[in-house]
């Protein structure tokens, strides 16, 4: 797969990758694979979304050229059997990694299609043993100042929080995502390790994980907790549900040109076939 170079682009050398990362085999492709035309490299890592470094879409690319993200470890608690503290290695089992073409759409109205590497999320939950408690999943982002320039700003609520219900995060379609394009993932992307939910807004598919845990109740999200009236706790890309402040209903795609109109916003972000189930007999205009 061929992409685009981007100078100064966030890519560690192969000497400073994890060991898992320079061995990855042939990755085997994902059923669910869009046919959509796929997102130069430079389009993916350099308009991104990530508020721990800055807030402009330039910012991250710029910003988070020393964040270091090794070593790595995920602490797992709440409602389950196997709670503890876990090695981001521990997740990177052989014939566990493959590529998945998802869109991402966001909440601002652009979207983009990305060859994403990982690994299923439900399968990773599944080895916590989740007891019939857990409702919920929640998931937290790393609190570090230091290492995150933009949580020196209150322009969030940190660190930043984001969930799902358990059948949501149990479905097939969510990975927990540690690269792009072959390669892992860059700084500005979430390294080392970041939710992917391709059916929902953007900001759902929280970035740089270092805590799961497993609720009865739901968890008090960031964007939530941050604007209630513009950024429900489900959040699935609806055409039919308009952000307080603009339309759903249509989409920019990046990298096309500017003057082509802009596409229909699908319903589930075209994956109705594998979650449209989940929301058999809710309102998704008052559960948005």
């Amino acid at each position: 797969m061929q992409r685009t170079a981007a100078t100064g682009l966030l890519l560690a050398a192969d000497a400073m990758l994890p060991a898992w990362a320079r061995r990855w085999p042939e990755l085997k492709q994902s059923p669910y694979n869009t046919s959509d035309k796929i997102n130069s490299f430079e389009d993916i890592t350099t308009y991104n979304n990530f508020y721990e470094f800055g807030t402009g879409k330039k910012d991250p690319h710029k910003n988070a050229t020393e964040f270091n993200p090794a070593p790595w470890t995920i602490t797992v608690e709440g409602e389950c059997d196997k709670p503890g503290v876990f090695d981001l290695e521990d997740f990177i089992t052989p014939g566990a990694l493959e590529e998945r073409i998802y869109r991402l759409r966001c909440v601002e109205g652009w979207s983009m299609v990305i060859p994403w590497v990982g690994f299923s999320l439900a399968d990773m939950l599944k080895k916590f043993e989740p007891n019939s408690k857990a409702k919920y999943v929640e998931f937290t982002t790393l609190l570090d100042k230091s290492r995150m320039p933009g949580q020196k700003r209150r322009v969030l609520h940190w660190p930043y929080v984001e969930g799902l219900r358990i059948d949501e995060a149990m479905n097939e379609l969510p990975i927990m995502a540690v690269g792009l394009y072959g390669e892992a993932l860059p700084n500005q992307n979430g390294a080392p390790i970041r939710l992917v939910v391709p059916w929902k807004y953007g900001f759902k598919s929280i970035k740089s994980i270092v805590k799961i845990r497993f609720t009865e109740t739901q968890p008090q999200t960031t964007w939530n907790k941050t604007g209630p009236t513009e950024y429900g706790f489900y959040s699935n890309v609806n055409p039919t549900v308009d952000h307080p402040r603009w339309s759903q209903k249509k989409e920019r795609v990046i990298g096309e040109a500017f003057w082509k109109p802009k596409r229909e916003t699908q319903m589930f972000n075209g994956y109705g076939e594998q979650v449209a189930h989940l929301y058999n007999g809710m309102d998704l205009k008052k559960y948005f």
